[in-house]
């Protein structure tokens, strides 16, 4: 069963960082696109960043210079790491593989 899990939301100051993960099981993600997606109350679900397979990475205007997408294989996680938080973050932050979505994890951006 395909299955990819979300973790390392959380409550962050404004300016801080975190770690997004992004653990699957049921398949390689190393053989696979990886998006990262967000949604904020009340807006639709944008994307924020995608790791290709072979290892090509882009990025939302929104988190261009403060985002950055990694894979380690070994653990086959996709990770998004976010720097300089601001208050527009906060969203439940979802990875996805094709039609294969997790249940997301939330991150707040607040002092």
């Amino acid at each position: 069963q395909l299955q990819l899990v979300e973790s390392g939301g959380g409550l962050v100051q404004p300016g801080g960082s975190l770690r997004l993960s992004c653990a699957a099981s049921g398949f390689i993600l190393d053989n696979y696109d990886i998006g990262w997606f967000r949604q904020a109350p009340g807006k639709e679900r944008e994307g924020v960043s995608c790791l290709s397979s072979s290892g090509a990475t882009n990025y939302a205007d929104s988190v261009k210079g403060r985002a950055t997408v990694s894979r380690d294989n070994a653990k086959n996680t996709v990770y998004l790491q976010m720097n300089s938080l601001k208050s527009e973050d906060t969203a439940v932050y979802y990875c996805n593989q094709g039609l294969n979505w997790g249940p997301g994890t939330q991150v707040t951006v607040s002092s």
